[in-house]
């Protein structure tokens, strides 16, 4: 879109240019975004339905990161969006093994999925809300999330390879703080314009989405299941 011309060449009109780009960024991810959801609910739906098992946390890795680097590779052309449904679609698969097993493993398997579910529904539009409304520049946090995601990412790794409870909690623990400070980040970053495609800001928010529902299960699986 081309600046609007003003009074002000480069100042009034390049601004109200702008904030209409970055609104059209938000609303497509959004839309995107609320897309994603419910095909992914749909996949993790059928892979319950059907009795899929647990998939190989290796085989899901390797799943993941090559449907994530499709969409990388094809994120400004109409095939990044048939690789954004196809990756949001595999995690779905992957997730329906994991609901039906606090569902069957837990006397009370549907208050906790149910507590997860409604827990990160709730940090998600909190926190989106407060990025979009106050417009405050979170891009500082760029540096320390990477970090924590890479460090948590390697430890959890670690956890299963060794098969540490403990560790493993921690790492869970550690997702949910990171994931809320993605949602900050990746929303600030779309208004204040610093994303301008909504394919990737819709991945990372469907990512941060993910693993803060997974995160939160694991944690209240351990500490709200009953015995």
């Amino acid at each position: 879109m081309q600046p609007v011309r003003s009074a002000y060449p480069g100042v009034a009109g390049t601004v109200h240019a702008g904030v209409e780009d970055t609104s059209k960024v938000l609303k497509n991810t959004y839309l995107l975004l609320a897309a994603t959801l419910w095909f992914s609910a749909a996949a993790a739906g059928v892979a319950m339905v059907t009795g899929m098992p647990p998939l190989n946390p290796f085989i899901v890795l390797a799943g993941y990161f090559g449907l994530l680097f499709a969409t990388m590779k094809t994120r400004n052309s109409a095939m990044g969006l048939l690789f954004v449904f196809a990756l949001t679609g595999f995690m779905g698969l992957t997730l329906g093994p994991i609901i039906s097993l606090y569902l069957t493993m837990l006397p009370n398997g549907n208050e906790v999925v149910m507590t997860a579910l409604g827990t990160t529904g709730a940090v998600f539009v909190g926190l989106s809300a407060y990025a979009i409304k106050s417009k405050r520049d979170f891009s500082f946090m760029g540096g320390f999330l990477l970090v924590g995601i890479l460090g948590a990412f390697i430890l959890g790794i670690v956890a299963l390879l060794f098969n540490m409870p403990t560790l493993s909690l921690a790492v869970s623990g550690m997702f949910v703080l990171a994931m809320g400070g993605l949602i900050l980040y990746q929303t600030s970053e779309i208004v204040r314009g610093g994303e301008t495609n909504y394919i990737m800001a819709t991945v990372t928010l469907y990512v941060s989405i993910y693993n803060l529902f997974t995160s939160l299960l694991h944690l209240l699986g351990v500490f709200g299941g009953d015995e």
